[in-house]
């Protein structure tokens, strides 16, 4: 049909045409068509680890200081944890989604990377104290590293379990598989990847070449030098000192608040649903077809009103609550659709219902020739058969020109719809209503039947969930009316759109409910990790819902709107919001510094170099390459998200926090820094610390 359709030519005439398949088949030849971009993405950001984890001594000592192996073996840990995430939940057999396939490879190894950079940078930083093994080192600067990881890792792993709470399957199903993956990365890379950079160390001490470590270099030198990249000099020496002046710091604060204001001035016009459109590639013959149905069609898709099971249709009085002709209630089933497509710009209902009832009124008048039997058999005949036996079905007597009730009711009524209509009687009941009805006990009995109409014409997500919002508010009226609430069946709507749309009637509150439980965990796992450090759990609390709060004004500049898609998206910001502020937080809260902009000062200049090179510049290197995307989708809901998600996080993480930190961070904990000073006695960041 497709094809045929696809090489008819006519110069005299235009099709547009879309099968019932067309959407999937469509989305799935956008989702192949951008696999490639996916993968240079993933591609760009693998070379990037690979490289930005070695610190090059000198160009003859390339491939022996150079980290490639162990980037490419972070990078393998990060995608076993997505790969063992997976496995779990479908050996109890919950479902994979696409949105899991897509997004949760991104999340994890924005946190994966944070962590492996953060370990190996504070390991070269380090100098191994007089007679102490490499062992011994590494556990050391695991035991200063480590509860940072621990902090942001359970808090995100916390944050994406509760998600599972939500209501919608899209965001259930990614907190699950979210949440595992997280848990089993940071294990995996306390125990896998420190015995993995364990091993690389001793091969760069052999002088042996990374990835071929058989070979070993000309080039001599005893031990692994203690080394400071140029990012950290440069946090250390510039960055931190000029963003902590007291002439720069309210500045900043009057900026990020200015933000701030803005979001929420404009977040609740962020629009709600998803344009079908943007699900189809720009070459689509679906697309061509959406364009015309918005352009040319006058009637919008059909909608349902639904009776359910339990109405007694026999009687004069269930007929007249029900039926539109002359003597039925004014407040009937029918007449209430018939007013409210009197009004259908408010209401978006196009038309007057179509009326089995009313219509089989008419059919069995003995007025019309319609309802006709053979005398001799009782059976039904058509209209079009010239049969001298064929006689009416009803008498043409006052008696026979009422409405049937009762038995006569049922008896006729399956004839009408099994009726054909024809010249001689166009009302027959067949082709308009043969599924309308629901014949219970053995057709003794009306079970559930419908009165269908249109909508007008929707061509907006917002016009589409309001057709089924004003639609469910005119059938609880119906249902009101006919006073049939306090029973155990109802009036309820239909449309062929409503299960795509009815998650846009609870979606701001899902994501509300989403956004705060997320927050409200992440809260918790920071006071007990921090020691009960409140106001430092505070702190991150409300940086991280500044990052949120300001991801929704993106949202409004952007012409993002809020469905399944952005609320993942959303959940997913704040467990990444987590890796921007958590290291710098509890480097705050263990520094030995004086004032509270020195220690600020000393946080960040000791972790936003990690933070700096790890999150960002791997996720800015991947999220670029989106942007050549042929999916509307992937540039919308992903490029443009995520890139606002990370700019956002380095922003408030690297800026923002470090400033808040300094007015109103948490006071010096003496027996926190007694342990640090014991801690730290001798090593790197005790010469960060002091000198």
């Amino acid at each position: 049909f497709i094809n045929f359709l696809k090489n008819y030519n006519n110069s005299n005439l235009t099709i547009s045409f879309s099968a019932e398949r067309s959407i999937e088949d469509e989305i799935n030849r956008e989702s192949d068509s951008d696999i490639g971009t996916v993968l240079i993405s993933y591609i760009v950001m693998f070379v990037y680890i690979s490289m930005a984890l070695g610190h090059i001594q000198s160009c003859r000592r390339l491939l022996v200081d150079s980290k490639i192996s162990l980037g490419i073996a972070g990078i393998l840990i990060v995608l076993s944890s997505v790969a063992c995430s997976i496995g779990i939940f479908s050996y109890f057999g919950i479902p994979l989604t696409l949105i899991v396939i897509e997004v949760i490879p991104f999340l994890v190894l924005a946190i994966g990377v944070d962590n492996i950079f953060i370990i190996v940078q504070t390991l070269q930083r380090d100098e191994r104290l007089q007679g102490e093994t490499l062992d011994k080192q590494i556990g050391r600067v695991l035991g200063d590293v480590a509860p940072s990881m621990f902090l942001s890792s359970l808090s995100e792993t916390v944050a994406f379990f509760l998600g599972t709470l939500s209501t919608m399957p899209a965001v259930r199903t990614f907190s699950l598989f979210a949440g595992m993956a997280v848990l089993i990365d940071f294990i995996l890379q306390v125990t896998c990847f420190v015995s993995l950079l364990g091993l690389d160390i001793k091969r760069q001490e052999r002088n042996r070449l990374d990835i071929l470590c058989c070979i070993k270099s000309n080039e001599e030198m005893s031990g692994v030098q203690r080394s400071e990249s140029i990012l950290f000099l440069f946090f250390k020496n510039l960055y931190s000192p000029y963003l902590l002046k007291d002439w720069m710091r309210p500045i900043v604060i009057a900026v990020f608040v200015g933000l701030l204001s803005f979001s929420t001035a404009v977040m609740h016009n962020v629009e709600i649903g998803l344009d079908q459109s943007l699900s189809m590639p720009d070459d689509s013959y679906v697309m061509d077809y959406f364009i015309q149905l918005s352009k040319y069609l006058h009637a919008g898709p059909p909608v349902y009103f639904v009776l359910e099971e339990g109405h007694n249709y026999t009687s004069l009085e269930g007929q007249n609550m029900v039926c539109g002709g002359m003597g039925c209630n004014n407040d009937s089933l029918v007449q209430q659709v018939f007013n409210a497509a009197e009004i259908g710009s408010y209401t978006r209902i196009g038309y007057a219902p179509s009326s089995w009832i009313d219509d089989y009124f008419d059919w069995v008048k003995p007025q019309s020739s319609c309802c006709r039997v053979y005398n001799t058999t009782g059976q039904f005949c058509n209209a079009s058969v010239t049969d001298p036996s064929c006689t009416r079905c009803r008498p043409l007597t006052q008696e026979g020109k009422q409405r049937p009730q009762g038995k006569d009711f049922m008896t006729f009524l399956p004839m009408f719809l099994s009726d054909n209509p024809n010249p001689k009687c166009g009302k027959g009941g067949h082709a308009a209503y043969n599924s309308a009805v629901n014949f219970i006990n053995n057709k003794s009995d009306v079970g559930a039947t419908y009165f269908m109409t249109y909508h007008t014409v929707l061509k907006t997500s917002s016009d589409f969930i309001d057709a089924m919002k004003k639609a469910r508010i005119i059938a609880d009226n119906i249902t009101e009316t006919m006073g049939i609430k306090e029973k155990s069946y109802r009036v309820f709507p239909y449309s062929v759109f409503y299960v795509f749309y009815e998650q846009y009637l609870t979606i701001v509150h899902d994501a509300i409910f989403n956004l705060c439980i997320s927050l409200g965990s992440i809260f918790l796992v920071t006071t007990v990790l921090l020691g009960f450090e409140v106001w430092a759990a505070v702190v991150v609390s409300i940086t991280i819902a500044m990052i949120i709060i300001n991801m929704f004004g993106v949202m409004w500049l952007w012409g993002i709107s809020l469905n399944a898609v952005s609320l993942v998206n959303l959940v997913m910001s704040c467990g990444i919001a987590v890796e921007f502020c958590s290291h710098v937080t509890r480097a705050f809260t263990i520094s030995t510094k004086g004032s509270r902009v020195e220690r600020a000062e000393e946080a960040l200049s000791h972790m936003g170099s990690s933070v700096f090179s790890g999150i960002t510049l791997t996720k800015f290197g991947g999220i670029v390459v989106l942007a050549f995307s042929k999916s509307q989708i992937f540039k919308i809901f992903y490029f443009r998200m995520y890139l606002a998600m990370v700019l956002l996080g380095a922003t408030h993480g690297l800026i923002f926090l470090p400033v808040l930190l300094s007015y109103i961070g948490p006071s010096v904990n003496k027996a926190k820094t007694r342990a640090a000073q014991e801690r730290t006695r001798g090593t790197e960041r005790e010469r960060l610390l002091y000198f």
